[in-house]
């Protein structure tokens, strides 16, 4: 019984541990300007597919991001902040995206 509980113990921590390996953090600058950007900019990162978190510091106007290293690529992230309308390190913003942003979250709208 003790040798059943410990070949469990050891594949859960196998387990474990490569589900943590794969963990990476990720700063993008952006072009957010408000409270609104910040929520888009979230939400836009956490329903995709291999972020697992971000946080968007307005004062810095850099998001955070947590993802698997092994589901998603840093291009794809800037790509989906780019897609939702705004600038993500050196890849510009989606131009239709950016025209359906509110005057307050273009560049300049304060």
């Amino acid at each position: 019984m003790k040798t059943i509980k410990l070949i469990i113990a050891i594949i859960f921590a196998g387990i474990f541990s490569s589900a943590m390996a794969s963990t990476d953090t990720l700063k993008v600058k952006t072009s957010s300007q408000c409270e609104d950007c910040k929520s888009r900019i979230e939400n836009k990162l956490n329903f995709t597919k291999g972020v697992k978190s971000s946080k968007l510091d307005l004062t810095t106007k850099v998001v955070t991001v947590v993802y698997d290293s092994e589901k998603i690529k840093p291009e794809e992230i800037r790509a989906a902040i780019a897609k939702a309308g705004y600038d993500a390190d050196t890849v510009p913003a989606d131009a239709k995206a950016y025209k359906r942003l509110p005057k307050c979250c273009q560049k300049g709208g304060h």
